[in-house]
């Protein structure tokens, strides 16, 4: 399974609030368009117009992926808007959204432990991730938590401490 939540820890300030519930919103608004017929590269738009009306931008590096007997294959899920994925979704596709939405710039960096990814100016980045099978009529989340089919945004959850 491939899943990523981001938490507050501690006092969270307004802005990294509003990261955080942007994130997990771009994330909803493309599970909301998984269906058979939808083109790959429309989850893109869907996750770049919720955030840039949130005043966040959504790193371009990164992307979801399939999911089959590679772990890391196609289709490419990028989550920019006039990306270029290939593909329509059907039945039976399993892959992962995963948007990186940022405060600040897009743009990120490597850091020399060739793992750690961070913003180019510094500013906080947020990530939520699922995995989906594309049904019939919808998706399913194969990674939702068992007391939660439909993503539904709980600050309780997302923030600790805070």
């Amino acid at each position: 399974a491939d899943l990523n939540e981001t938490f507050g820890v501690g006092k969270v300030d307004a802005d990294g609030k509003k990261l955080i519930q942007t994130s997990f919103e771009c994330l909803a608004a493309a599970l909301a368009l998984v269906k058979p017929g939808t083109l790959y590269r429309d989850l893109g738009t869907a996750i770049h117009k919720k955030a840039v009306s949130n005043g966040c931008s959504v790193n371009r590096t990164y992307c979801g992926h399939g999911i089959g007997t590679l772990f890391h294959t196609v289709p490419n899920i990028p989550h920019y808007h006039k990306n270029k994925a290939k593909g329509t979704m059907k039945a039976g596709h399993v892959f992962t959204v995963e948007p990186m939405v940022n405060l600040g710039t897009p743009a990120d960096t490597t850091w020399y432990d060739n793992w750690t990814a961070v913003t180019t100016d510094g500013k906080r980045s947020a990530q939520f991730e699922h995995m989906v099978l594309v049904t019939d009529t919808g998706c399913e989340i194969l990674t939702a938590r068992a007391d939660e089919p439909v993503m539904t945004w709980n600050p309780d959850i997302s923030f600790v401490c805070g």
